[in-house]
């Protein structure tokens, strides 16, 4: 999962790139990325990191055009290091830039493909490198010496008649504009705003949530359409086009159950209504499998669980306590490589406050259980601050199978509910009574913000992968990259040879 900017304004662009990243921070904490244009020249700053530690004010300096992309990386298929840092670049044609969010489940045939028929090569391992030289690809194979928005049109056209999985994309051409693409069916998401800027121009903006557009002033057109391109050329003249053959809604959920903001509404739906009415659904299904409701008080962990858990409480009439102190300059756990890096972090990241837990039934809510780890070591602290029973509650179905659309979840393997039964799970995390959302509720709870969608990406609880191309070979394949011991073997090697192939720090 990582997040996207794509900028033409009327004036220097980066510091705003700089303040959309910051907003979409909770989309990638592992780099981070700004690319701009002027007078055909690229300008580029990207490193491993936080937005707030990467750029400094002599990168910012030099980041000068009126155009740009930014993007800030979660790794998405279990690598990291600071080659794969985004935006990536390639000369031909044009000079075109790339930052992606997704995953291309067919990115390995794609990458025989550019070597052996398109003649094009890939410096990294990266789906995103493979999606921006297929897209390069597809553009020079037009031929045009001045390409308009109809050949950039029927370039994506081409991408998505070539690439399969989930994707959402940013791109930028040297001397024509900034370009914005989303997959057919939608399952990464993507919306486009305009403002009033200066000379009686528009700024445009393209970016990942809608809440990168309030905090700039930016008025939201609306969400980029599944299979849908946008481009905005340097005259500041947005273009739209269906570029899909048959394109159908069908967003991943897992959005609005944890990676999206509550303040972002995507696809029309507004995650913080969302959220609450999962908060509601799981009351109902705690006073049917519960009645006699011997919780003494709700009480959340920090922080994608508070609305579910607010709701949830309101409905239930029981107490809400905060009863876990967060400390903010720590990352998000589900995030952290490596198992026992997630163990250290999650005691640093809360701390019980005792006197909402001594002697009392508390009911810890949770967004959603994918390793286990973190709600065993909260139960344990529960527990440790005086609680008399723990009770477990997620807002969210069991997580039994790996995503493979741009969420580095772990491997089947490592997933607690995996082959498990709520009543083992429950045993496992140690919890007196556990509790999950039902899928055809959380389905419910987002499909009454927009009953347009057709069906939503739930493939981490169903197994149902919803591009069809998706087999046990395939997940075999991904289980081996993901697995916990592959990745320390990947990051002992990355240390080892200290490499930072393909980085362009403009230092």
């Amino acid at each position: 999962m990582c997040g996207l900017v794509g900028l033409v304004g009327s004036h220097n662009v980066a510091p705003d790139i700089y303040d959309a990243l910051t907003v979409l921070q909770h989309r990638g904490q592992d780099a981070a990325g700004i690319m701009t244009c002027e007078g055909g020249r690229f300008s580029l700053r990207k490193s491993e990191g936080l937005v707030r530690d990467v750029f400094r004010q002599q990168h910012m300096q030099r980041l000068e055009g009126s155009i740009g992309i930014g993007h800030v990386r979660y790794p998405t298929a279990g690598s990291s290091g600071p080659a794969l840092a985004q935006p990536f670049y390639v000369n031909s044609p044009y000079g075109i830039a790339l930052a992606h969010n997704g995953n291309l489940t067919n990115a390995e045939q794609l990458g025989k493909e550019l070597f052996q028929d398109d003649l094009r090569h890939l410096n990294t391992d990266s789906d995103s490198e493979v999606l921006l030289n297929i897209f390069a690809h597809e553009l020079q194979t037009l031929g045009k010496l001045s390409p308009g928005a109809d050949d950039i049109f029927q370039a994506v056209e081409a991408v998505h008649r070539r690439c399969r999985g989930g994707y959402a994309a940013v791109g930028l051409i040297v001397n024509y504009g900034v370009l914005g693409f989303r997959d057919p069916l939608g399952i990464r998401p993507l919306v486009v705003g305009e403002r009033q800027g200066l000379n009686g121009r528009k700024d445009y903006m393209i970016a990942s949530e809608s809440v990168a557009l309030d905090v700039l002033g930016f008025s939201l057109l609306g969400d980029v359409a599944p299979g849908e391109a946008v481009f905005i050329d340097m005259e500041g003249t947005l273009h739209r086009r269906q570029c899909a053959e048959a394109p159908v809604l069908q967003p991943c959920i897992f959005e609005h159950v944890y990676f999206a903001r509550p303040d972002s509404l995507m696809d029309g739906i507004s995650v913080y209504k969302t959220r609450m009415r999962q908060g509601a659904a799981l009351a109902s299904k705690i006073r049917r499998e519960r009645p006699d409701l011997d919780i003494d008080v709700i009480i959340p962990i920090p922080d994608t669980s508070r609305i579910a858990a607010q709701s949830m409480a309101h409905e239930l009439g029981i107490k809400f306590r905060e009863g876990f102190m967060k400390n903010r300059y720590i990352g998000r756990t589900f995030i952290m490589p490596g198992q026992s890096q997630r163990k250290k972090s999650v005691r640093q990241k809360l701390n019980p406050v005792p006197l909402e837990f001594e002697g009392k039934n508390v009911m810890l809510v949770d967004d959603s259980i994918v390793r286990g780890t973190t709600c065993r070591q909260i139960i344990e602290m529960a527990r440790d601050a005086g609680a008399s029973n723990v009770f477990f509650a997620s807002a969210a179905p069991p997580v039994r199978f790996p995503n493979v659309y741009g969420i580095d979840m772990p491997s089947a393997s490592e997933l607690i509910a995996h082959g498990r039964s709520v009543e083992e799970v429950c045993e496992l995390i140690g919890a007196d009574w556990l509790v999950y959302q039902d899928l055809d509720d959380l389905i419910e709870c987002s499909r009454e913000g927009n009953e347009q969608i057709d069906a939503f990406d739930c493939s981490v609880f169903s197994g149902d992968y919803i591009t069809g191309d998706v087999d046990q070979h395939y997940l075999d394949h991904i289980e081996a990259q993901r697995n916990d011991e592959a990745q320390s073997r990947k990051r002992a090697a990355q240390q080892e040879e200290g490499a930072v192939v393909g980085i362009h720090n403009n230092a």
